[in-house]
């Protein structure tokens, strides 16, 4: 008898594990700062519908009208449970059940966002209930949890789930951009850490220079606060079903599962890329700003890497079991790019059925037939890795120069 597993047909799937919610289904807010066009039905149409993403991580389902509302989308039959984990919306898009939370633990320099990602409905909302214990407003998004970062963990891995750090360079509130002073195990137990998310202002080359993360999977995520932004980062898997349980090996890397490539923009558009006073935005180094020398310098990605990438390789004797790494697609989203205004992006979407197609799939020549010479050269020149970036910083994104 042939071996199953050896005989799978394995799938791509197209996935954005970090998407926002605005408003939950009684018009409250839940994300402050997100659109509240951001609605779970408005979530899986857009994942669905334009984007082509195969699974999607809504990253606030802690709170119990979040909850609620999947439950009632299952009552409905808009959602169904997959045995494998995680919520099917019409067949086509899984949800996974995700929570953002904040910690500030005592061995912290400063708040920490991280990512937990849990199986189903129900384990989700048990988790929901014993945050609710340490959590003062359990209704919003990424609130500040008060329980030790591996208490946190083991509760999350007691569930079979994933802990995830945030955007871990970000200057703000990520692991390593005030959390800790070099190495994530000042905080974290790393046996419990499952992968990183890289943020916009970093790519795989630049996050592979750090041996403390070089055991670790990347992904990459949009970190979604309007429709609009859902996919800008995301990351493609092979797997036999777009389950929780075979992302998991995707992660992982098991039974032939992986992630064939981490497909995020280009690191200079993110808005933290360089150095920049933080009055004038004026790009620095390690220098003072001419012109505000008593104003804080906001320290870029590439700078913070680069400090501790030199720090961890004379703290850390040796480097771990350093993975094979996916390749890291540098692309622009439509919405990015110059020239290419909304009507034009509905018309590509209308005759190539998704964003992920006209991005990574749609041959250049067939492209030709919705776009002029112009708009055509510049999807190009993002494909061929052509294109010139004035790099952003201090929470401005960068531009592209065509």
């Amino acid at each position: 008898m042939p071996n199953q597993e050896l005989t799978a047909i394995y799938s791509r799937y197209y996935m954005d594990l970090h998407i926002h919610i605005g408003k939950d289904m009684e018009g409250k807010y839940v994300k402050i700062t997100a659109s509240d066009q951001l609605t779970v039905d408005n979530i899986m149409e857009e994942a669905s519908q334009r984007k082509g993403l195969g699974i999607v991580g809504v990253i606030d389902c802690l709170s119990p009208t979040v909850l609620a509302e999947l439950q009632l989308g299952l009552r409905r039959g808009d959602f169904t449970e997959l045995s494998g984990g995680g919520l099917s919306y019409r067949g086509k898009t899984t949800l996974i059940l995700g929570a953002e939370l904040e910690i500030v633990d005592e061995k912290s320099r400063g708040p920490i966002h991280v990512l937990c990602y849990l199986p189903t409905l129900a384990d989700m909302r048990e988790f929901s209930d014993w945050c609710g214990k340490a959590i003062k407003n359990l209704s919003l998004s990424t609130q500040r949890i008060y329980v030790p970062a591996q208490t946190l963990q083991k509760r999350v891995k007691e569930a079979g789930g994933w802990f995830i750090p945030a955007h871990i360079f970000t200057p703000f509130k990520s692991v390593y951009g005030k959390g800790v002073g070099t190495l994530m195990e000042e905080v974290f137990d790393l046996s419990l850490i499952d992968a990183v998310e890289l943020g916009l202002s970093s790519d795989t080359s630049m996050a592979g220079l750090l041996p403390e993360l070089a055991a670790f999977p990347f992904i990459t995520s949009s970190d979604a606060h309007s429709i609009l932004k859902i996919g800008r980062e995301h990351q493609i898997i092979e797997a036999a079903a777009p389950t929780f349980l075979e992302i998991d090996k995707a992660l992982k890397a098991k039974s032939h599962r992986k992630i064939v490539a981490n497909c995020g923009l280009y690191p200079q558009l993110g808005k933290y890329y360089q150095s920049v006073c933080g009055l004038c935005h004026k790009p620095l180094k390690n220098e003072k700003c001419p012109y505000h020398p008593d104003r804080p310098i906001i320290k870029g990605v590439y700078d913070r890497i680069s400090q501790l990438a030199e720090t961890q390789r004379e703290q850390l004797n040796s480097w771990k079991v350093k993975q094979k790494r996916p390749p890291y697609r540098p692309h622009v989203p439509l919405e990015f790019i110059p020239g290419i205004g909304p009507k034009t992006i509905d018309k590509l979407i209308n005759h190539f059925h998704s964003e992920m197609a006209v991005i990574h799939d749609v041959p250049l020549e067939k492209l030709a037939t919705d776009l002029n010479d112009k708009q055509l050269h510049n999807i190009a020149s993002i494909r061929q890795q052509t294109l010139k970036i004035t790099p952003g910083g201090g929470g401005i994104y960068g531009k592209i120069i065509f």
